[in-house]
């Protein structure tokens, strides 16, 4: 969107025609997700709506299938391809943009597919929160004491940004709307992060990384560092460490991995999967292609060839060199249509800022470090100043600042992804059968 945006600003007319091809006709600001899923920020507003942000490009609602870079063809399909019944249509191109960004990275744990919630998407987001909240119903309801105790236990898996600004957030949530439940107290619920490697939030500095672990545990958050998900099989998620907690909610942020659009390209690649580029954000060896992003390996050239690190470093998949990398990748686009001198990227690491929840959050940023609310205050003036828009940013401020005067909301809206239940009953569909219940007198935790 970012190199879009550019490129209409910079070209004529009558220079070029940019089509952007998308499969979703908006833009996922994804540092706000964690927020949307505690509501703090309405959802229709951690999205950017292209077709009024690029209303000099052309947009195409659509999947790219398949890339042949040799004969300049995408291979699309469009929300109408399954009526036309003609398939997916192929759009010619001159020169190409490839940002498709990365997708979550699933290992093949047993019931993860069944079980797992993703926490990439709005929809994602929007749909844990909902999930949370009505489990606390659940929890609430019953009188299986095995049912309750399934409910009120959260396990996240993955210690990076995702999943503890996810857990951090939820927790919160969660805590805050514990007090309008007769039966539940923010003790009743367990909340897990289960982290492979040996600390969490390696952006932030090994210091932040120990006071973050420090701050979720004084919240009664169990840590575990080296240790994975083994099963999530029948509701019961079994760790490596031999521990096992009967629960409804497993969520899924143990990394992400290139878009499988990438292996669909006759274009070269590195041994992660990634397209190999050079510092002016061209595809490596090869002509007329472009890439930005998670989906490029773009050599870091602000590391001295004479240190440690070495030559062949390349930049982070995040969003921070992403959004600079848009405003460079559309530059070197338009000196070369114009046969100008292009520029290489370069940007140094300035830090990165998380949030643990209202008020309290780590920052490491250009050496200083921060923790608490002055640390949570930079995350938002941060992340305010980066989403695009100035209307996106306006709402945002406006919700903040509600949501300092007023309660939070503890509304679920479960009954948005399956909006058509309600009308099927009426039209005499009848009740339909309740999800399977957990696995009867599940094991308990050996470790207490």
């Amino acid at each position: 969107m970012y190199t879009a945006l550019r490129l209409q600003r910079k070209l004529r007319s009558d220079e070029a025609e940019v089509t952007v091809v998308t499969p979703e006709p908006y833009m996922t600001y994804q540092p706000f997700l964690p927020e949307a899923a505690a509501g703090s920020i309405s959802p229709r507003h951690v999205v950017v709506p292209l077709r009024r942000v690029l209303d000099k490009c052309r947009i195409v609602i659509g999947e790219a299938q398949r890339i042949d870079h040799s004969k300049r063809t995408a291979t699309v399909s469009t929300l109408a391809t399954a009526d036309e019944g003609t398939g997916p249509r192929e759009i010619e191109y001159d020169e190409l943009v490839l940002a498709p960004g990365s997708i979550s990275r699933a290992l093949p744990v047993p019931g993860l597919a069944d079980y797992g919630i993703g926490f990439k998407t709005v929809e994602e987001a929007i749909g844990l929160r909902n999930h949370v909240i009505e489990q606390m119903d659940i929890a609430s309801s019953t009188r299986d004491p095995g049912v309750r105790d399934a409910a009120l236990t959260f396990v996240f898996v993955g210690g990076g940004y995702a999943g503890v600004e996810a857990l951090g957030e939820l927790e919160d949530m969660a805590r805050y709307a514990a007090r309008y439940y007769h039966n539940i107290k923010p003790e009743d619920m367990k909340w897990l992060l289960v982290e492979a490697s040996d600390r969490i939030l390696p952006e932030v500095g090994p210091e932040m990384g120990v006071y973050t672990i420090r701050e979720l545990r004084r919240r009664n958050i169990d840590v575990r560092l080296e240790t994975r998900l083994e099963s999530c099989e029948n509701r019961v998620a079994v760790l490596s460490d031999g521990a096992r907690f009967p629960t409804r909610t497993v969520v899924w942020t143990a990394g992400v991995k290139p878009h499988p659009i990438l292996a669909a390209t006759d274009l070269p690649k590195n041994e992660r999967g990634r397209l190999a580029c050079t510092a002016f954000l061209t595809v490596e060896g090869v002509e007329h292609a472009w890439a930005a992003g998670d989906a490029a390996a773009v050599p870091d050239i602000t590391v001295p060839a004479g240190t440690a690190e070495g030559p062949g470093r390349e930049c982070a998949p995040n969003a921070q060199h992403a959004l600079r990398q848009a405003k460079v990748l559309a530059d070197n686009l338009v000196h070369a249509l114009r046969d100008e001198v292009l520029t290489e990227y370069a940007h140094k690491y300035a830090g990165s800022v998380a949030s643990l929840g209202l008020h309290k959050g780590v920052a490491h940023v250009y050496g200083r470090k921060l923790k608490g609310y002055p640390a949570w205050l930079m995350h938002r003036a941060y992340h305010l100043s980066r989403v695009p828009t100035f209307n996106r940013k306006m709402r945002v401020l406006a919700e903040w600042t509600l949501s300092g005067l007023f309660k939070r909301e503890i509304v679920s809206l479960g009954s948005l992804e399956h909006p058509r239940a309600e009308f099927e009953l009426a039209a005499g569909g009848g009740h339909k059968a309740p999800p399977p219940n957990p696995a009867p007198n599940p094991p308990q935790d050996s470790q207490g």
